[in-house]
């Protein structure tokens, strides 16, 4: 699934971002235009900071559409339907045990040690809803059903992709 980054990448995520991309250890999807739509980072920054978000978004069509939903009443509903929903309380658990051992694994073979991220996940996991963007992000690097709501804010989204190559509209001032 994920791979490592080229050059190209690291140039490609430099534009997405605006600003050189720190510590980047795999591309784990890319947007059917081909460019890295979100990267994996390590539970320790090269400087020694603690960072517990394993999957980043970077592709700014993207990152756009999901602020767009964040600003609605979606987050609202699914925290709702996580309190009333037992199914979906246990599904969205599985998401956060999933998150926790993929970012474990890496730490692991990194030979990285970070009690400060410990049991700590991304998006508001497994409580709450409080970041889409990492949702989706665990959504788009994993397989469709493995977190229930980034899926569903995939769905909800639609297909951000058609917005236009973002390097080509980055170049552009879009």
């Amino acid at each position: 699934m994920s791979e490592v980054p080229s050059n190209e990448d690291l140039s490609a995520l430099e534009i997405q971002l605006g600003r050189k991309a720190r510590d980047v250890h795999a591309i784990a999807y890319r947007c059917p235009c081909g460019n890295p739509a979100v990267i994996e980072t390590p539970p320790r920054l090269s400087d020694g900071t603690p960072f517990p978000t394993f999957y980043y978004a970077t592709c700014p069509n993207l990152t756009s559409v999901i602020s767009t939903l964040e600003n609605s009443e979606v987050m609202d509903e699914m925290n709702a339907r996580l309190s009333s929903d037992a199914n979906l309380s246990g599904a969205y658990h599985a998401a956060h045990d999933d998150y926790l051992a993929a970012r474990s694994a890496l730490a692991k073979d990194m030979k990285l040690d970070v009690p400060e991220v410990a049991g700590i996940s991304a998006g508001g996991m497994p409580d709450r809803v409080k970041c889409l963007h990492s949702l989706v992000a665990h959504s788009l690097a994993t397989e469709p059903g493995v977190n229930p709501l980034g899926d569903e804010a995939l769905n909800l989204i639609g297909n951000w992709w058609e917005n236009g190559n973002c390097l080509e509209r980055r170049a552009e001032g879009k």
